[in-house]
């Protein structure tokens, strides 16, 4: 009878660490990201491929802190796909990443690699030469607190 018991008192407690887990989703949920600026890095004319800095603004108008851990997009050059990104500090421990307090705006840089045999040849030169004059992304951004993890869907440009 004590062995079932303890069973259901950790079960329990798992259940509880769950709920309080979850209490965090609707606050994480409500990141706002927006693209603020798309900029020619590099060119290398020997790989045919042009390096470009994304900056992402990320804002967070919650009490909540969190850090970003993922954010996955597609990239459009005047309504044109020129492919997709992601940033990642996935691989960094919690810790040791931006964290996103009560209020904060902080902008996240990623480096988009276009290649000129994935696009068409007047988008690449285009591109290179800066004659793109609207940029829009799509994708997610995951957001962590120390007890969740969400997931959310965004589309902005500029």
């Amino acid at each position: 009878m004590t062995v079932y018991a303890a069973v259901a008192g950790v079960l329990a407690l798992m259940g509880g660490i769950v709920y309080y887990a979850s209490l965090d989703n609707v606050d994480l949920n409500q990141v706002e990201i927006e693209l603020t600026n798309v900029e020619l890095r590099d060119v290398s004319t020997i790989n045919n491929q042009a390096k470009f800095d994304v900056t992402f603004l990320v804002k967070n108008p919650t009490d909540k802190t969190f850090t970003v851990s993922v954010i996955e997009y597609k990239i459009y050059g005047d309504g044109t796909l020129l492919g997709s990104g992601i940033y990642s500090t996935a691989d960094i421990a919690l810790p040791g990443r931006a964290l996103f307090s009560a209020g904060a705006e902080i902008p996240l840089k990623n480096t988009f690699v276009l290649s000129k045999g994935d696009v068409n040849s007047e988008i690449y030169e285009a591109m290179i030469d800066n004659r793109i004059t609207s940029f829009s992304v799509e994708g997610s951004i995951t957001t962590q607190s120390s007890w969740s993890e969400t997931q959310k869907e965004f589309k902005t440009g500029y």
